[in-house]
């Protein structure tokens, strides 16, 4: 017996050795790509050159655009920054991680609630492999610069979670504003060290993940930044909004000037995006709400893909992505599979080939509150209540869980406002709710999210009585 023990162990340790073997001859003959992710905080689909602004500039992001491939519905898997992350790092769905939001799910008036909102998770689980460790595994070095958000314990941490490196000078306080005028939100810091990460594993293939904390709030921006846009005539408080961007964009250029001068940029694989929309600083007209609701303006991200060679210049694709799909994109790009994830492998849209997908939907679930009405919200008390979401094709479906739940559901939905249904080809701002009038097309979504719904056992908020008090115990907020 211990013989034949001995054996498996030896026959393992070869196993081992042989695929890191293959993996380093891979890695020498460049059929690895560096895989470089920038990931913004709070920057909203309208905030950038190449989305439309006409008053935020972000020279290097559109140069970066004309040089990769523009998705112009592209979403964050939540509407706000923890959750989004967990689902980026761990490919799935909110309701399998059961991160929802930042703290409680239970943020706003309690006299207005009427449901009992699922509570929430505050870190994502050591048991989910996160796209970090699965690169690892596949012979990537992994580096993340900034925000991580999802655990501090020592099993949830990034270093527990995948990542060789971890820097993060804004680690402890990432919101509060500091007096460090030429490094504000620690953009040209975390920078720097991502440089450095690169330059350092510049021989191997690395993931390098710049996360930045820019440009959530409280805003910070280079005096000579503010200058700029106080100059074109901006207020105070737009010019630190605008200059807060430009800054951030400052941090693409450098990156990009670098992968350039070492040549990395030929077999690097860049994406940039933000985590969720923007703030009410920042109107996302025509798209409705912003951060932390779940209408266009709350989840739609810029989002850009570059790889000299691979990913046709200047090119547009309006397929509707979310970033679950970075996770399986990434490990496709390496040459293998992710079959455990949510997402979709988006290297055959990058490439300019068709899809071999079977996705028709895209799925959202926050089951509940946050505070802080938005612009143009359902209504004037909370950013969000209890709602799940579908898009498919042009077509998007709000469900409402309260009306849903206690005002008769599907027998009441001809006035129960339960449903939204809008089409976004021809009303991208969801203005017009057309869920009493295309009646077949609103069952026909919302057959779909309910089954989607069973299919991920989405937990759901349960109405207020003896059983089931209405009280929060899930800790801090976050705007």
């Amino acid at each position: 017996m211990k013989k034949k023990a001995s054996s498996l162990w030896i026959k393992a340790v070869a196993l081992l050795w042989l695929t890191a073997s293959v993996l380093t001859l891979q890695a020498q003959k460049g059929e690895m790509p560096n895989i470089l992710l920038v990931f913004a905080d709070d920057l909203g689909y309208k905030d950038c050159g190449f989305t439309g602004s006409k008053v935020f500039e972000t020279p290097h992001l559109d140069a970066l655009a004309q040089k990769g491939m523009v998705f112009s519905n592209a979403y964050a898997s939540a509407g706000n920054c923890a959750p989004s992350r967990a689902g980026l790092m761990s490919g799935r769905y909110s309701p399998r991680h059961g991160v929802y939001a930042v703290g409680s799910t239970t943020r706003g008036p309690r006299k207005q609630m009427r449901l009992v909102p699922v509570r929430n998770t505050g870190e994502l689980a050591p048991s989910f492999v996160t796209m970090a460790e699965a690169l690892k595994a596949r012979g990537y070095t992994t580096g993340l610069f900034g925000k991580w958000h999802l655990g501090t314990a020592d099993s949830t941490e990034p270093r527990a979670q995948g990542f060789d490196t971890w820097f993060d000078s804004r680690q402890g306080n990432p919101n509060k504003k500091r007096e460090l005028p030429e490094d504000p939100k620690g953009i040209f810091s975390l920078t720097e060290a991502a440089l450095g990460f690169m330059e350092q594993n510049r021989q191997r293939p690395f993931f390098a993940f710049l996360s930045h904390h820019a440009i959530h709030s409280s805003l910070e921006a280079r005096p000579s930044s503010i200058r700029r846009f106080r100059d074109k005539g901006l207020d105070p408080k737009a010019a630190l909004y605008a200059a807060c961007i430009y800054d951030l964009d400052e941090s693409v250029g450098k990156l990009m000037a670098y992968l350039a001068r070492t040549g990395l940029d030929k077999n690097t694989l860049v994406v940039f995006t933000s985590d969720n929309g923007a703030t009410q600083q920042s109107s996302q007209e025509p798209l409705r709400g912003s951060k932390g609701g779940y209408y266009e303006g709350g989840i739609r991200e810029p989002f850009i893909a570059c790889w000299p060679g691979r990913i046709k210049p200047a090119s547009h694709n309006p397929t509707p992505i979310i970033n679950l799909d970075l996770y399986p994109t990434f490990l496709a790009a390496a040459g293998h599979d992710a079959a455990a994830t949510d997402g979709e492998n988006l290297l055959p849209l990058l490439l300019g080939k068709r899809p071999a997908t079977k996705r028709s939907s895209l799925f959202w679930h926050f089951p509940g509150y946050l505070d802080n009405p938005v612009i143009r919200g359902r209504d004037n008390i909370f950013r969000t209540r209890p709602v799940t979401v579908v898009r498919k094709g042009d077509w998007k479906l709000h469900l409402y869980h309260e009306e849903w739940i206690l005002d008769r559901g599907k027998e009441g939905l001809a006035t129960n406002n339960a449903v939204e249904l809008y089409n976004l080809r021809q009303d991208e701002g969801e203005r017009t709710n057309l869920a009493s009038t295309h009646t077949a097309r609103r069952d026909e979504l919302l057959n779909d999210l309910l089954a989607w719904m069973k299919s991920v056992k989405a937990p759901m908020p349960v109405p207020i009585d003896a059983a089931h008090p209405l009280n929060d115990s899930d800790g801090g907020e976050e705007h």
